[in-house]
């Protein structure tokens, strides 16, 4: 068998790398899928020292001097379209990383991969204190790593915001989210005041098959695709032909649904990336908040269209659980406060994740101590949602990203709700309304728009300049409020 020769030109040798990145960011991101679906309770420290290995491995590939002197020789190279943005995404991540020491870096991963197992146990228990230790070491070494890039950005939280959405800072977020802040709770308070929908007592053996079914209707097969169940729901993909996805199932309720249809959005942006970016700086979403933006489309603006639920109806009733479209439709986008984010409706949805805007920024820039943080919480759940918080399960410790060091992370939620209520307007704007398409449950046209406009690029363009090309403006909460407002 021939033994292809090693790359010889800078180009293909910072390809070769960067190949090679790739495979062992998927190797690591297979380890932590496996952590959260089927490794079994006791593997969890061998785990951590796993991914601690794989992320050092990674960090010294990605940092050795050799792929700065490629970088340096391409610096005035004759490159192609591609190769040019190809470079320029790799020099940006090249120049990131090797502020950061090795050490650190492995540090982050095993602190992360500890932490998700002492949350899933502080959860179980509902005992916050339980989960202090661990807490306290993942804002130590958050705050370490924003340290790394001091001179680069005016606040800490900037630093870490740079992972998830790079070119937004914590000013133009505050300012975004005061309008929300602003618009929001008249609205709430308003359409909170509906007589409730009809109760929906959905058995799980019925959720499970709506899922299924609904899900093929989307074009998930068997072939490429997994769909598992963990206490989370996420989505991860380990290339073009392999995505993972997962729900959790609530005797009685509908969350698994929209669940699912929010995991598939993240998996279909990864999916249609353009195949010739694979393996590259730029094979991946570009960032959270787009990809916030895939997921929030097809929950809210596919699963939750008044057409679209009289297929989910359909679909449940075939499982057995006889119900309407309309019964389905107005349990989906009722409005009540509530406890936990997964599970809010789309209208109090942004001001869950305002609360954890406020305190993991007040954690990282050291106003708020972690053990202050169970309180503060409280007071902030009562504040924006007027709910009262009875268990730390219910509510500090109901979500897993503080346990797995990911700071930075939440704003990308509701910035998701605005684009993609944005990308809804565009998309209808131009192709037409979609209650016809949806009706019969057909997507094609969606699916083959956002591949278009937003999925193909990958990593060529970053948050607002993707927003920008897709919608032809930037960062705006009017579409997201206007889209609220027809609930009315």
């Amino acid at each position: 068998m021939a033994i292809d020769a090693p790359p010889t030109t800078p180009i293909a040798r910072l390809r070769a790398r960067l190949a090679e990145l790739s495979d062992l960011g998927a190797l690591g991101a297979l380890a932590a899928w496996d952590q959260r679906t089927f490794m079994p309770p006791a593997g969890g420290a061998g785990r951590a020292d796993q991914l601690a290995t794989l992320s050092r491995l990674h960090h010294e590939r990605a940092t050795g001097p050799e792929v700065g002197e490629w970088l340096d020789a391409l610096a005035d190279a004759e490159l192609d379209e591609l190769d040019v943005d190809i470079v320029r995404l790799a020099k940006r991540d090249y120049d990131r990383q090797r502020q950061v020491p090795g050490e650190l870096t492995a540090e982050l991963a095993q602190a992360g991969a500890e932490g998700q197992d002492i949350w899933e146990e502080a959860r179980a228990n509902d005992d916050f204190a339980r989960f202090v230790p661990a807490l306290k070491r993942n804002v130590e070494l958050a705050r370490a790593y924003a340290a790394c890039f001091a001179d680069e950005f005016a606040r800490p939280y900037d630093a870490l915001l740079a992972d998830f959405d790079y070119g937004l800072t914590y000013d133009r977020i505050t300012e975004v989210f005061s309008e929300l802040t602003r618009e929001l709770p008249p609205l709430v308070e308003e359409l909170a005041g509906r007589p409730a929908p009809k109760s929906l007592d959905v058995p799980i053996a019925a959720q499970e098959q709506a899922v299924k079914a609904v899900l093929a209707k989307f074009g998930v097969t068997e072939d490429s695709w997994r769909l598992d169940v963990s206490s989370h729901p996420f989505s991860t993909n380990f290339g073009l032909l392999d995505s993972r996805i997962t729900t959790r199932y609530t005797d009685g309720q509908l969350e698994s649904l929209l669940a699912a249809m929010h995991e598939f959005g993240h998996a279909i942006y990864d999916r249609q990336i353009a195949p010739e970016l694979a393996r590259t700086s730029l094979g991946d979403g570009t960032s959270m908040s787009i990809h916030e933006s895939q997921s929030k489309l097809w929950e809210n603006h596919v699963g939750r269209h008044p057409a679209f639920t009289g297929v989910l109806a359909a679909e449940l009733s075939a499982a057995g659980f006889a119900v309407t479209g309309d019964e389905v439709f107005a349990s989906v986008t009722a409005v009540q406060p509530s406890l936990i984010r997964v599970s809010a409706d789309e209208t109090t949805y942004p001001l869950h994740i305002v609360l954890r805007f406020e305190l993991e920024s007040a954690l990282i820039e050291g106003t708020l101590a972690v053990e202050d943080l169970q309180a503060a919480w409280n007071d902030g759940m009562k504040r924006l949602l007027g709910v009262d918080v009875p268990s730390d399960a219910d509510g500090v410790l109901q979500d897993v990203h503080w346990s797995g060091g990911a700071f930075g992370y939440f704003p990308s939620y509701a910035l998701g709700c605005m684009i993609a209520a944005q990308l809804w307007e565009s998309l209808e704007s131009e192709l037409g309304p979609q209650a016809d398409a949806l009706a019969l449950g057909d997507v094609d046209a969606i699916r083959t728009w956002l591949g278009t406009k937003v999925h193909r690029h990958g990593r060529r363009l970053d948050t607002v300049p993707i927003v920008e090309s897709a919608t032809g403006r930037g960062l705006d909460a009017a579409p997201f409020l206007r889209h609220l407002a027809s609930r009315r």
